[in-house]
C-alpha cells in the first residue's frame, strides 16, 4: 500500500524491455593498460524504466563483491574432489584436506601472519570478532570506538566495555584512547583489547592503526583489526602493523562463499572454550573426560566450510598478485568520484577525518531534499546503477555524522572495487546532478518495501538458477 507519492514528470516509450535482463552488452573499453583481474558479473545487462538494457553499473562492493573468475576456477575445480576434511583416507578426502589446510598458509600470507599465530576460518567478519569475544581471558576489558561497524562494536562484553565517542580528528582518536587506557590502567590490572578498524564502511577512511597500536602497547592493550573494508584494497601486514588480531570477510573480497577469518596470536584462542562443540575440535573424548584439540581446529567444530575457504584462498591469491594495479585502478575512479560530487550543488559528502583524509574508494553523500532511499531506487530504476542507502551497520558513527537541525537521517554509500569503470562513475555523477536539479524523471510511491515505481515496464522475474 503505498505511504506516499512523489510526482515527477513520466516518460512513455512504446517497445518493451526485452526478457533477458541478464543478457551480456558491449564490452567497454579498459580505463587502464595494465591488466586487471575480472569479476564473474563484468558485462551484466540489467533493465531501466527507460525501456533500455544498460552496464550494471556496481557501486556497492563495501556491502558485497561479485566473484573473481579466478575465484570462480578454483571453486569449480575444488568441487570436482571436494571431499570431507581431516576425516578420511580416500583420494578426494586426501586432497581436499591438503587443499583446506593450504588456504590456511595462502590467507596467513595475504595479512603478513607472524609463524606462531593461528588462521581460524569462520562465517564472516562478525564471526571471527565474536569468536575472539568468547575467547578474551577473564577480566578483559574492550576499548571500542563508536564509529565501529556493528560486527567490531556489539560482541564485547557490555560490562566490561569502553566505549569511545566518534572523533573529530585523527588526534582526537587518538587522546581519547590514551585518556580511556591511561584511566583503567590506574584502576584495573586486567587484560585490555583495543579494537579498530582499517577502513570505515561509511566513509572509508583509513583509521591510524599503527598510531592506535603505538598506545595500546604504552598500557600493555592487544589490538584487533576490523579489516572487512580494509583487506579488499590495501596490504596488511600484521606484524608491521603490530597488531595481535585481524578479521576479515571472503564476500567483500570477491569470494562470497561465506567464508571469511580470524588471524592472531595463539594464546588466548588456545586457552579458551571452544567456539563451537563437536567433531574436528577433539583430540580425545572418554566417558569421563573431552580432551580438546589446540590450534586452529579448536573452534573449527563440525565440517567446514571448505569451498569458502578455497575461494577465500583464491581471491587473496588474486588480489596479491595484482595488489599496485588494484589500487591505482580504484584510487582513479575513487577521485574521480569524489571530485565530481564535490560540486554538485545540494549534494554534500561525509568525512570523520576531513575530506583530504587517506581513504579506500567509499564516499558517503546525501542530496538535499531528495530521501535517500528514493536516491538509490531512482538511481537502480533510471540508470541501472547499484549503492547502499540507509545507515550501513553503523548507526552511531551515521547518526553523528549527520547530527544537526534539518539534516537527514540516512545517506547513500557509493563504494567502488573491480566491477567499476570510468563510465560508471561518470553515469553516476551525470545521475545524481539530475536527481540534485530536477529530482526523479519517473514517479514513485512510498511502499512498506521502499521507493518502488508507479509503473514499471521491467520484468524483473528470473527462474530460478536450480
Amino acid at each position: 500500500m503505498s505511504i506516499a507519492t512523489i510526482s515527477r514528470t513520466h516518460h512513455q516509450a512504446p517497445a518493451p524491455a526485452p526478457r533477458d535482463h541478464l543478457r551480456p552488452v558491449p564490452a567497454l573499453p579498459q580505463d587502464l593498460l595494465t591488466p586487471l583481474p575480472r569479476t564473474v558479473a563484468a558485462d551484466l545487462g540489467v533493465p531501466t524504466l527507460h525501456r533500455t538494457v544498460v552496464d550494471y553499473a556496481n557501486f556497492d562492493h563495501a556491502a558485497s563483491t561479485p566473484a573473481l573468475e579466478s575465484v570462480q576456477a578454483a571453486v569449480d575445480a575444488a568441487l570436482r574432489t571436494y571431499s570431507s576434511v581431516h576425516r578420511g583416507n580416500g583420494y578426494a578426502s586426501k586432497v581436499t584436506s591438503a587443499w583446506y589446510e593450504q588456504a590456511r598458509e595462502q590467507v596467513a600470507s595475504f595479512v603478513g601472519a607472524r609463524e606462531e599465530d593461528l588462521v581460524v576460518f569462520t562465517r564472516n567478519t562478525t564471526d571471527s570478532l565474536n569468536l575472539l569475544a568468547r575467547a578474551l581471558p577473564r577480566r578483559t576489558t574492550t576499548f571500542v570506538f563508536e564509529s565501529e561497524h556493528h560486527a567490531a562494536l556489539l560482541p564485547w562484553d557490555e560490562r566490561r566495555t569502553v566505549r569511545l565517542p566518534v572523533p573529530g580528528s585523527v588526534a582526537d582518536a587518538l587522546v581519547l584512547l590514551e585518556e580511556a587506557l591511561a584511566e583503567h590502567a590506574r584502576s584495573s590490572d586486567g587484560p585490555r583489547l583495543v579494537v579498530v578498524t582499517g577502513a570505515s564502511n561509511v566513509t572509508g577512511e583509513l583509521w591510524p592503526v599503527e598510531r592506535v597500536t603505538e598506545v595500546a602497547r604504552r598500557y600493555a592493550a592487544r589490538v584487533a583489526l576490523d579489516a572487512a573494508q580494509l583487506a579488499p584494497h590495501r596490504r596488511i601486514d600484521l606484524d608491521a602493523l603490530d597488531v595481535d588480531y585481524v578479521a576479515f570477510s571472503g564476500h567483500k573480497l570477491y569470494a562470497p562463499f561465506g567464508a571469511g577469518v580470524l588471524v592472531g596470536r595463539a594464546d588466548w584462542l588456545d586457552a579458551a572454550a571452544p567456539y563451537l562443540r563437536g567433531g574436528g575440535a577433539t583430540a580425545r573424548v572418554s566417558e569421563r573426560e573431552v580432551q580438546w584439540s589446540q590450534g586452529a581446529a579448536r573452534h573449527e567444530a563440525g565440517s567446514p566450510n571448505v569451498i569458502g575457504a578455497i575461494a577465500l584462498a583464491a581471491a587473496c591469491a588474486t588480489v596479491e598478485a595484482h595488489r599496485d594495479a588494484i589500487e591505482a585502478h580504484e584510487s582513479a575512479l575513487a577521485q574521480r568520484l569524489q571530485s565530481g560530487l564535490a560540486v554538485i550543488e545540494g549534494v554534500t559528502t561525509w568525512s570523520v577525518f576531513g575530506e583530504e583524509h587517506d581513504r579506500v574508494g567509499v564516499v558517503t553523500f546525501t542530496v538535499d531534499g531528495v530521501d535517500s532511499s528514493l536516491v538509490s531506487a531512482s538511481l537502480s530504476a533510471e540508470h541501472g546503477i547499484g549503492v547502499r542507502d540507509g545507515k550501513f551497520c553503523a548507526h552511531l558513527l551515521v547518526d553523528a555524522l549527520l547530527d544537526g537541525p534539518g539534516a537527514p537521517a540516512t545517506a547513500v554509500r557509493a563504494s567502488v572495487g573491480l566491477a567499476n569503470t570510468f563510465e560508471h562513475v561518470d553515469r553516476l555523477v551525470s545521475a545524481v546532478r539530475r536527481l540534485a536539479e530536477q529530482g526523479p524523471a519517473f514517479d514513485y510511491a512510498l511502499t512498506d518495501a521502499g521507493w518502488e515505481p508507479v509503473h514499471d515496464p521491467r520484468d524483473l522475474s528470473l527462474p530460478r538458477p536450480w
